[in-house]
């Protein structure tokens, strides 16, 4: 652990050193990042403490099931070959100022402060949680001065290095991650005595992606259709990720990026389901023992490896938590200072935009932190409290991206009764869950609504609803969304994008797509799950 705090601290002062005195420079690393770095730095932001604590849990109650989740290396291409040419066709700083050119200012407004309290409800309260949720279980720090500790230190590069700080300290954290979360999973399974008697322990129904239609918790249809509602969302639309491609030094070193990231991505399958299923297991034949189910993970970690091997694999899991709460601390403080705070006021001198966002990441920081109560009365798990917000904040964003960059004729006036009739319903629904033990009638039917059919009815809804608004309304002026939807883009623009890729991109997209059938087949009924 010290060896890589060394590294770690030697990549910050090196970032630290380097010119950030324009906006470009702190918010967007300058705009020169290749597809290695992007790549690991999508996944190791996406593979935060949240996710080795929350997938292992999970895991470990629920079984395979929230696999749907994590098989999600097909948005990323998505991501990739579809968006990718738009957004750096308009070398817009965020998503909201995208769908300013594609629509208008109050939508650019609307997804602004949307996209913060967003962060405040699931990526910044989550990952705080379970990086507070490791310390006590593998250090007996007590839980809140965990999550200070854990603020304090991953705020302070973030705050001082910008995007560059976090994307190069990801690619760093996204090999250690992997090294660490691998060496539980095969330490467990010798322990266990193999996959075989892994199978056989936990039931072959554990490993089961494809519950019957009528699970109170995970119905198949709910399963099928709401995950990839949330992934468009998060993976394509969301300041989070997306402003690692928005850094690329072109359309070509993007796109492999996401290719990059998206073999990466297919490893959480392995590395933070099988571990949980592996504590399962453990229980089960009382080898083990734990409190919740969120503390699967670090329990296996403190019980099972010896010393040295139980420091690579915490060095991992801080790894895992540094890397997603810097990349969130950074897309905070960059929504903040460019779509707010350099609207109200455009003269802002570049130096000032960089110290407005410092000062907006611990604002948001902090709000974080005062909503962690309330995420247990949400869910008793924390990989489902997450989806399950995540469910009531992305439909209406995924649904005005997607119909935005596909159809021209969809206006501004639609664009906005979607994201903010979306977005108040989930908010309703948000408030009726904690309140829910106080409520009935139609009330307490919304709130008890399943959290994945509320996300499909919410996203049909909402697309309905722009579709209806638009086509009542004037259509909007083609000439200035002029690049931003396949409708408005001329010849010369198509024939530049495809310039940008070749063969051997396409080869590895279908090795992906191929790679995820195999494993949606292996955890079904017909595969291991039918056994």
């Amino acid at each position: 652990m010290a060896i890589y705090f060394t590294i770690l601290l030697a990549i910050i002062w090196w970032v630290i050193q380097k010119n950030q005195e324009s906006a470009q420079d702190y918010f967007l690393a300058g705009r020169n990042l290749g597809w290695f770095v992007i790549g690991a730095s999508i996944f190791a932001s996406n593979i935060g403490s949240e996710h080795v604590v929350g997938l292992a849990g999970t895991a470990a109650n629920s079984g395979m099931v929230m696999g749907h989740y994590e098989l999600h290396s097909w948005i990323i291409l998505l991501l990739g070959w579809v968006f990718v040419p738009f957004y750096m066709r308009s070398s817009v700083f965020t998503m909201p100022e995208f769908l300013e050119r594609r629509y208008s200012s109050e939508s650019r407004w609307i997804l602004s402060i949307i996209s913060l309290i967003g962060y405040v409800l699931t990526k910044v309260s989550a990952t705080v949680y379970a990086g507070a949720v490791v310390f006590q279980t593998l250090m007996g720090i007590e839980f809140w001065s965990g999550a200070l500790a854990i603020v304090l230190l991953t705020g302070v590069y973030t705050i001082l290095g910008g995007l560059r700080a976090v994307i190069y300290t990801d690619a760093l954290q996204a090999i250690v991650l992997i090294l660490g979360s691998l060496t539980i999973s095969v330490i467990g399974l010798m322990k266990i005595g193999g996959w075989d008697s892994l199978v056989m322990s936990v039931g072959p129904g554990h490993f089961n992606m494809f519950l019957p239609a009528d699970h109170p918790e995970f119905p198949w249809i709910g399963m099928v259709f709401a995950p990839p509602i949330i992934g468009i969302w998060y993976w394509c639309t969301d300041q989070y990720i997306v402003q690692r491609v928005l850094a690329a030094s072109d359309e070509t070193q993007a796109r492999r990026g996401t290719i990059f990231a998206g073999y990466l991505k297919l490893l959480p399958i392995f590395l933070f389901f099988i571990p949980g299923l592996i504590a399962f297991a453990m229980v089960k034949s009382g080898q083990l023992n734990y409190e919740s189910s969120d503390q699967a993970f670090p329990t296996l970690v403190k019980e099972l490896l010896p010393a040295g091997m139980r420091g690579l694999v915490a060095g991992g899991l801080l790894a895992a938590l540094m890397s997603s709460l810097s990349s969130v601390f950074n897309s905070c403080s960059t929504l903040f200072t460019i779509d707010i705070y350099k609207k109200l006021k455009p003269e802002t001198e570049e130096k000032k935009l960089v110290f407005i966002g410092r000062i907006a990441t611990g604002f948001v920081v902090i709000s974080g932190i005062l909503w962690i109560p309330f995420m247990k009365i949400i869910s008793g798990e924390l990989y489902t409290y997450l989806q399950s917000v995540q469910a009531y904040i992305a439909p209406p964003i995924a649904a005005v991206f997607l119909m935005g960059i596909f159809w021209k004729r969809i206006n501004s006036q639609g664009a906005l009764a979607a994201l903010i009739g979306g977005f108040s319903a989930g908010m309703l629904r948000l408030i009726l869950e904690i309140n829910k033990p106080n409520i009935s009638g139609t009330w307490y039917a919304i709130a008890d609504l399943n959290f994945l059919y509320f996300a499909i009815f919410s996203f049909l809804a909402c697309t309905a609803l722009m579709i209806a608004v638009s086509l009542f309304t004037p259509a909007p002026d083609y000439e200035k969304i002029n690049g931003l939807t396949y409708g408005t883009t001329v010849e010369k623009d198509r024939y530049a994008s495809s310039s940008t890729w070749n063969r051997n991109d396409l080869i590895n997209s279908a090795v992906i797509i191929s790679i995820l059938v195999l494993i949606l087949i292996y955890f079904s009924p017909i595969g291991i799950a039918g056994m």
